[in-house]
C-alpha cells in the first residue's frame, strides 16, 4: 500500500498546480509587507499558508467522492456556521457582521469556507450520470441549494461574498445541460429584477447610501466625490498609474498605501498595491500565473474518471475566475467596491484556507484518474 501511494504522489500528485499557488501567495505576501511593512498581516499570512498547505494534503488523500457522500451534512454544518453569524457570536468588522468568534478556533469569515460545502452538495445533486438535459425540478432544487447559504449571507450584509457563489451555479448548470429555454428565462428574470431590486433596495434601506455612491462612482467617476465614497476608487486609479512598466522604484516614501491614501491595501486593493510595486510587468506575471493554476485546474477537470470529480474542479474554476475578475475590475476602477478578495493574494486565512481546501479537492481528483 504504501509503494502505490508513493507511486500515486510521485507520478499523479499535481505538483505544478501546488507549487503555482503557493508561489502566488509568496508573492501576494511580499506585496502585503510592502503595503502595510509596520503590521504582522504578511506574518499572519505565511502561518495561514502553512495551514492551508496541511489542510490540502489531508484532502488531498481523501477520496473525494467519499467526501460528496457526506455532502448534505457539511451543507447544513456549513449553514449553522452563517446562521452563528447573525447571532451574538458573530463580529462585526467595518460595518458588517460576516465573521464569527468561537472558542479554541478563533475568528474566521464563514462565507468563504462554505462555499466549498455548497459546491459539494451542488455536485451530489448534479453529479450523476444522466443522458438528456436538466428538468425544472432538477435545475430549481439547484438554485434552491444556493439560495440558502446566500441568503443567510445577505443578512450580514455582504453582498460581495454573496455574488461569488453565483458562478459556481452557473457552471454547475451549463455542465449538466441545463435546457437553453431555461437560461434565456433565467437571464429575462435578471434583466427585469436587477433594476426593480435595487430599486426597492434604495427605498427600503437595504442598500446603504454608500453602496449607491460606490456604484455612482463607477458609472460616473468624472463626478464622484473625492473625499468621499467616489475615494477608494480614484485612490486605487491613482496607485495603479503611479506603477508605470516597472514599478515606482525609489519611491518608497511616498508609496499611496504607506501613506494610507490607499484604504484597505492588503486585502480589497491588493492588486493596485501590486501595480504600483511591481508594475505593469508585474502585474501581467501575476495573470500569467493565474492563467497557468486554471489552466491546471482545468486539465485535472477534464481527467477526471467520473463526472462528479470534473463538477468539483470546474465549479472551483468559476468561483476562482469570477473573484479575480471582479476584484481587478475594482482596483482598475471599472467596477464598484464590492468587498471581493484577490484569491492567494489578499491578506486574510479564511480566503487563503478554503482556496487551498478547493485546490485539495483537485489533487485528489487528479490522484485518483486510474481508480476504477
Amino acid at each position: 500500500m504504501a509503494a502505490v501511494l508513493d507511486r500515486r504522489i510521485t507520478r499523479d500528485f499535481d505538483w505544478i498546480l501546488v507549487l503555482l499557488a503557493v508561489g502566488i501567495v509568496i508573492f501576494g505576501t511580499m506585496q502585503i509587507r510592502n503595503a502595510q511593512p509596520t503590521e504582522i498581516y504578511w506574518q499572519k499570512q505565511l502561518i495561514g499558508l502553512g495551514i492551508a498547505l496541511v489542510a490540502m494534503a489531508i484532502i488531498s488523500f481523501t477520496d473525494y467522492r467519499r467526501l460528496i457522500q457526506f455532502a448534505p451534512a457539511f451543507y447544513v454544518f456549513g449553514l449553522i456556521l452563517l446562521f452563528l453569524v447573525l447571532t451574538p457570536l458573530g463580529v462585526k468588522v467595518n460595518g458588517q457582521q460576516a465573521w464569527v468568534k468561537l472558542p479554541v478556533i478563533g475568528q474566521f469569515q464563514p462565507s468563504e469556507f462554505v462555499k466549498i460545502p455548497t459546491v459539494l452538495m451542488l455536485v451530489w445533486h448534479f453529479g450523476r450520470v444522466r443522458t438528456g438535459t436538466l428538468t425544472l425540478k432538477e435545475t430549481l432544487i439547484g438554485g434552491c441549494i444556493l439560495a440558502l447559504p446566500v441568503g443567510l449571507i445577505m443578512l450580514e450584509p455582504d453582498a460581495g461574498q454573496a455574488l461569488t457563489y453565483f458562478p459556481i451555479l452557473a457552471v454547475v448548470l451549463f455542465l449538466s445541460s441545463i435546457k437553453i429555454r431555461y437560461v434565456l428565462a433565467l437571464l429575462l428574470i435578471g434583466i427585469i429584477t436587477v433594476p426593480l431590486a435595487y430599486t426597492l433596495g434604495v427605498k427600503t434601506g437595504k442598500i446603504k447610501p454608500y453602496q449607491q455612491k460606490r456604484i455612482e462612482a463607477i458609472l460616473d467617476p468624472e463626478n464622484a466625490d473625492p473625499r468621499g465614497y467616489g475615494y477608494h476608487t480614484i485612490q486605487s486609479i491613482v496607485t495603479v498609474g503611479k506603477g508605470g512598466l516597472t514599478g515606482a522604484k525609489g519611491e518608497d516614501e511616498y508609496s499611496q498605501s504607506r501613506l494610507k491614501f490607499l484604504p484597505e491595501p492588503h486585502t480589497d486593493f491588493i492588486f493596485a498595491v501590486t501595480a504600483e510595486n511591481t508594475g505593469f510587468i508585474g502585474c501581467a506575471l501575476l495573470l500569467l500565473a493565474y492563467g497557468l493554476l486554471l489552466s491546471r485546474l482545468v486539465t485535472d477537470a477534464r481527467r477526471s474518471p467520473d463526472r462528479s470529480g470534473m463538477l468539483v474542479i470546474m465549479a472551483v474554476v468559476g468561483g476562482l475566475i469570477f473573484s479575480i475578475f471582479v476584484n481587478i475590475g475594482m482596483a482598475l476602477g471599472i467596477l464598484p467596491v464590492i468587498g471581493v478578495p484577490l484569491p492567494l493574494m489578499s491578506a486574510g486565512l479564511s480566503s487563503i484556507l478554503s482556496t487551498f481546501i478547493a485546490i485539495g479537492f483537485a489533487v485528489s481528483v487528479q490522484l485518483r484518474r486510474f481508480v476504477n
